[in-house]
């Protein structure tokens, strides 16, 4: 795991979690989350390669918020992302667009997501994670029909 990477990816689950929870809801990452991030960002080291791909991780949720959260919402059985944790619920949508948007292989995504989980979500966030983040890989990978 590139050290670098997965710092990017923390400081972008804080900077969507921070738009979240100031916006009150889960329909609240959008136009703002380039201004966060600046905001957060500021107080973490990062190299400018880490920075700059931390920033590419928001600007791509933000940009595709409604479409990641519909795919996510088909794999997450009787759970709408409105009723998730905001920690999980960000993971998700972070691990999400890097599945359907990244050059990251499909694992190390899922893994790094899981790790995200484990660290700033509950007892139970690992798992559902990664079964919702694995079912989307799957779905992603087969042919459309």
């Amino acid at each position: 795991m590139s050290t670098s990477r997965h710092r990017s990816r923390e400081v972008a689950l804080q900077v969507l979690y921070a738009t979240d929870v100031g916006r009150g809801g889960p329909d609240a990452v959008g136009p703002g989350a380039q201004d966060a991030f600046e905001g957060v960002a500021d107080h973490f080291e990062l190299p400018e390669g880490a920075r700059a791909f931390a920033k590419e991780l928001v600007t791509g949720v933000e940009a595709h918020l409604a479409d990641l959260d519909g795919r996510l919402e088909a794999h997450t059985r009787n759970w709408r992302l409105s009723r998730m944790a905001v920690v999980d619920r960000n993971v998700l949508r972070l691990g999400a667009y890097e599945l359907l948007h990244g050059d990251t292989p499909q694992a190390v995504v899922i893994d790094e997501a899981v790790e995200l989980a484990r660290r700033f979500g509950g007892d139970r966030s690992p798992a559902f994670v990664n079964g919702i983040l694995d079912a989307l890989a799957r779905a992603s990978a087969e042919p459309a029909a």
